[in-house]
């Protein structure tokens, strides 16, 4: 599986647990000029994962990883997942 793949495999993961996952563009929408990161976060009863377009991939899988991690570890437990899904999510790089 190609970083892309990966990167596309974690977030529709995320998705698929509750995870809201948003790709934004590197300007802040709100305060134009600010410089804005990827990260993850949470919203009141929500967890989300924001995407800098500019940012680099692994940057995103790193990140979707350590949300996955983070926000949704017992639902993964149980699920079946391509191996290179769950290599990053044991941490295997």
């Amino acid at each position: 599986m190609n970083p892309l793949e990966l990167r596309d495999a974690l977030a529709e993961l995320a998705r698929e647990l509750g995870i809201d996952v948003r790709v934004v563009t590197g300007a802040s929408e709100l305060e134009p000029g600010i410089p804005v990161r990827s990260g993850s976060c949470r919203v009141r009863d929500e967890v989300w994962v924001i995407l800098v377009s500019g940012d680099p991939l692994e940057e995103h899988i790193a990140i979707l990883a350590d949300a996955l991690r983070e926000h949704a570890g017992d639902a993964l437990e149980s699920r079946f997942l391509p191996p290179a899904v769950r290599a990053r999510l044991d941490g295997d790089s």
